[in-house]
């Protein structure tokens, strides 16, 4: 073989070696950037900091749950609370009780890097005390919503805008549901029932900045909070046009004392969710846009 071949094939293979080198370099950058310690802080304002991002998560609270699927990561959820149920697939996971009594034995025997739960959950000193890692976490308006995604992203370390584009889609869905309101809808006063108590969503919440959205006036102030308990004489006095109930276990309306007398039970302008709507118009979460759709729909039929 000649020199000049010799050098030639020297040449390639060394442009060759370079090529790979450069490859792998570019394969591992990810990787080492997402073995880099990073803080996130939570909805208690507590900043914790992570070595690597979490592998086994449970979550504790419905609206984490799909939130954590809506980002595509769905696989690194080992178990779930009692109410999870979307999307299908993370039924088959195993279930640790509720945000409220949550099975902590059950918890820990998962192995979780992570648990997610609400801000008021009292499971948080139980699980730190025994070495778990918690982050609490509360949507309850639309801003909290949005929040929730980029610091669930941010914990999760995933790549790129994913926690910008689920929210997109979210204000998107919630503005092409305004559109399709009636115009004769605008003035409508509106009672929405979270749960029995009654417990009802005001103008603060995300359930009452949706209704907004759509046209519709809240009967509760904003002075009330997000989610106030009333006194069933309130709902009477305020005596609106339409009421929304979105509790899942009172799919019968049962009246409160003096209800009778209001004129939109008398003409039967309530809207009482089936079990599936209520959980998507009470949460949160990546399918408030969904849950848009079905007020709108509320309204559109119920309206005077």
């Amino acid at each position: 073989m000649s020199l000049p071949t010799i050098a030639f094939l020297l040449a390639r293979r060394r442009r060759a070696f370079v090529a790979a080198a450069l490859v792998l370099s570019a394969l591992a950058a990810p990787l080492h950037a997402q073995t880099q310690p990073f803080d996130v802080t939570d909805g208690r304002g507590r900043t914790l900091r992570f070595d690597r991002p979490p592998q086994r998560i449970v979550s504790l609270l419905p609206s984490l749950t799909e939130s954590v699927c809506a980002l595509d990561q769905c696989d690194r959820l080992v178990g779930i609370d009692r109410y999870s149920n979307f999307p299908e697939s993370v039924r088959r996971l195993p279930q640790v009780g509720g945000g409220i009594d949550p099975n902590i034995e059950a918890i820990v025997a998962l192995r979780p890097d992570v648990v997610l739960l609400a801000v008021s959950s009292r499971a948080s000193d139980r699980l730190e005390a025994l070495g778990i890692r918690v982050v609490a976490l509360e949507p309850k308006t639309h801003a909290d919503v949005r929040r929730v995604l980029d610091t669930l992203a941010r914990l999760l370390q995933v790549q790129g805008d994913a926690a910008a584009r689920v929210w997109r889609v979210i204000d998107a869905g919630v503005q092409a549901a305004a559109q399709s309101v009636p115009r004769r809808v605008r003035p409508t006063r509106v009672y929405f029932e979270v749960s029995r108590g009654p417990y009802a969503a005001g103008t603060a919440s995300f359930i009452g900045e949706t209704l907004t959205w759509l046209g519709a006036q809240n009967v509760v102030p904003p002075d009330l909070g997000p989610f106030p308990r009333l006194n069933p004489e309130y709902v009477v006095r305020a005596n609106p046009d339409v009421v929304m109930v979105g509790n899942r276990s009172m799919q019968s309306m049962v009246p409160y004392p003096g209800w009778q007398s209001m004129r939109a039970i008398r003409e039967q302008r309530i809207c009482v969710f089936g079990p599936d709507e209520a959980d998507v118009v009470v949460r949160p979460g990546p399918r408030m846009a969904d849950a848009a759709r079905i007020m709108a729909r509320c309204l559109a039929e119920k309206a005077p």
